[in-house]
């Protein structure tokens, strides 16, 4: 059940009738693990701990440098050279003390990553590499777990849901295949950091929707951001009988 304080401190999302004490309830009862705590994985976890998820595991194997403020608003001055997960953790708490953090601060190897997709009800891919991104979507879709996705670059954002439960549901390897071998990093090419809280509010909100049960999620469907216009494009996404990782001869 939800105490007095929590009653209090959600009050504002319960009155949706969307969410509700039910769907609050559903919150704190869920895992969630985020991968990456930088531009993206910021909002993520600031606006999933202040919902109230019950429980939040915490992936980065990085620390914190100055560069980084610019954008990854979880981490502040004073956290210059700390673990990127310790500076969230911090912060989290500040946010919200009646959460779960659990921390990952070492990188994940295919057993670990395994391990730990196997122990939440949802993940979130706040990574900012092709090759990441590739090993969280196999690990998804062999725990049969949600994915929410999220990328961001110079002043162009993308998102979608992959959700292997659903049998119509893309993977992320259907959509982009094996890559592109002159993928960029923001350390390379730039990126806004408005941009990268706008995909990772996203994110979280996808995830809440997903989490709560509520709404229509981006599963089959890809959002395409263009910052410097202001202009929101959505793509459909199919499911890929041939992919890889997801087809039917891997089902």
């Amino acid at each position: 059940m939800l105490n007095d304080q929590e009653l209090l401190r959600y009050s504002r999302q319960i009155l949706l009738q969307h969410v509700d004490i039910d769907g609050q309830l559903r919150l704190k009862e869920s895992r969630v693990l985020i991968i990456g705590l930088g531009g993206l994985g910021s909002p993520v976890a600031l606006y999933l701990a202040a919902a109230g998820v019950g429980e939040l595991h915490l992936a980065d194997f990085d620390t914190v440098d100055l560069t980084n403020l610019q954008r990854q608003i979880i981490h502040d001055t004073d956290s210059v050279g700390l673990s990127k997960v310790d500076s969230a953790i911090r912060r989290l708490t500040a946010i919200n003390p009646e959460i779960q953090l659990i921390a990952h601060r070492i990188a994940l190897d295919e057993d670990s990553l395994a391990a730990a997709v196997a122990a939440v009800d949802l993940v979130l891919d706040c990574s900012d590499n092709f090759s990441t991104r590739e090993a969280v979507n196999a690990a998804c879709v062999a725990a049969r777990k949600p994915l929410v996705s999220g990328a961001a670059i110079r002043l162009e954002g993308q998102l979608s849901v992959f959700d292997p439960r659903r049998p119509e549901s893309p993977c992320y390897h259907c959509l982009y295949g094996h890559g592109s071998k002159a993928e960029l990093t923001c350390s390379e090419a730039g990126v806004l950091g408005p941009l990268v809280g706008l995909v990772g509010s996203l994110q979280a909100l996808e995830a809440l929707k997903l989490l709560a049960g509520f709404g229509e999620p981006l599963v089959g469907r890809l959002l395409l951001i263009d910052a410097l216009g202001s202009r929101f494009r959505e793509l459909r996404v199919k499911r890929d009988p041939g992919c890889s990782v997801c087809g039917s001869s891997h089902a």
